[in-house]
């Protein structure tokens, strides 16, 4: 029996209307929309089509309904930005992250959440909280993504076709969840997970705040948590000149752009100076790059997650095939780290040793696979 809602999730996965779809498989509009709406069931020659075309296994569109992520609920950044196809595209993969979030805490038992829900104080103040909750100090952070999910924070990455969603985050069953773009630098990235953990921390799930003040927020609290006010007044000079600012933004891993407007916010470049700033910047090319810039972030669990279960001998296809996906559609949701397993070879990454350890039920370190559920820990 074919699940009407997965052929509406995998048609807007693939950011197609109804129209677009049904012309390419061939039948009316009209007969498409009775399948999303259970009215009609396809034919199986109709489906295998319709599963060619999307890209999803038979298996996905039989199994089990799966409701929609409300849009409402999800803090996109740059939002005003996205048009309702692109929303959808988003929606639909955070809805199947979640199946795949599923799959692994069965097998896995991830880091507790620990982020606060503060919705009074302003950005400035939460981010100072958060950093003393959990002990940051005023020290760099050296990894976001790494962080994050040591907070028990769920970080996919975005499928790279998609370049004009930036990212967005929400909470689901008390899990924070976070979608972020591979496509930009890797310090625009990092700002990208600070942007999504202001929204956690101050708009959800006790204060829900959408549209540009809530935008406004989130960016403000992201300088302040990777660029702590008495950090910047001690490595910085008063009034740095371009060539310092960008020695400086090695220090906190930020771009060059967002370090100029730090220092402006906290009235170290005057307007006047802050204009001819952005200025010379914008003249290097840092505007719409970040040359000579870092190594990109990417997941340790997911890292550690793949490694054990190779050691049982479970692949990544085999994980795929659980949530009735392709491999290539898992790898967009994990950092492409499934993409760099070859048969017979395991895993290889670039990405650092992942401090994660992996610890049975009773405490005894071992290799994890099937279903038994076992600890990732810091």
């Amino acid at each position: 029996m074919v699940t009407p809602s997965r052929i509406t999730l995998a048609r807007k996965r693939r950011g197609m209307t109804i129209v677009e779809l049904s012309r390419k498989v061939d039948i009316s509009a009209q007969s498409l929309s009775n399948y999303e709406h259970g009215r009609q069931h396809p034919s199986d020659e109709t489906l295998d089509r319709i599963s060619d075309v999307l890209g999803f296994p038979l298996e996905f569109f039989s199994s089990p309904e799966l409701e929609e992520i409300p849009s409402g609920s999800v803090a996109f950044r740059a939002r005003s930005k996205l048009t309702a196809g692109r929303r959808d595209v988003a929606l639909s993969v955070g809805r199947l992250a979640l199946e795949l979030d599923a799959e692994i805490s069965q097998r896995f038992r991830l880091p507790d959440t620990d982020i606060p829900s503060l919705d009074k104080p302003d950005p400035e103040s939460a981010a100072e909280m958060v950093r003393s909750r959990w002990g940051l100090g005023q020290a760099p952070i050296p990894n976001m993504v790494h962080l994050l999910e040591s907070k028990g924070v769920r970080v996919f990455s975005l499928a790279p076709e998609y370049s004009e969603i930036d990212a967005f985050s929400f909470w689901h069953q008390e899990k924070p969840f976070v979608f972020l773009n591979t496509l930009k630098s890797a310090e625009r990235g990092r700002f990208d997970a600070a942007h999504e953990l202001g929204h956690l921390v101050m708009h959800g799930p006790v204060r829900s705040l959408v549209g540009p003040e809530a935008e406004q927020e989130a960016n403000a609290f992201a300088s302040a948590f990777l660029m702590p006010r008495r950090s910047v007044v001690a490595h910085m000079p008063k009034a740095p000149f371009t060539d310092q600012i960008l020695k400086g933004r090695r220090i906190w891993k930020v771009a060059a752009l967002a370090l100029a407007y730090r220092l402006h916010d906290l009235e170290m470049l005057s307007d006047w100076q802050y204009r001819n700033v952005i200025v010379e910047l914008s003249k290097r090319g840092y505007r719409t790059g970040e040359p000579g810039g870092i190594q990109r972030e990417t997941s340790q669990v997911f890292t550690k997650v793949f490694k054990a279960l190779r050691a049982r001998g479970i692949s990544a296809a085999d994980i795929a095939a659980e949530i009735n996906l392709e491999p290539d559609e898992l790898s967009k949701y994990v950092f492409g780290l499934t993409l760099t397993s070859q048969e017979g070879e395991g895993l290889r990454t670039a990405a650092p040793r992942p401090a994660l350890k992996l610890i049975s039920s009773n405490g005894d370190k071992k290799p994890v696979g099937g279903k038994a559920r076992r600890a990732v820990r810091g």
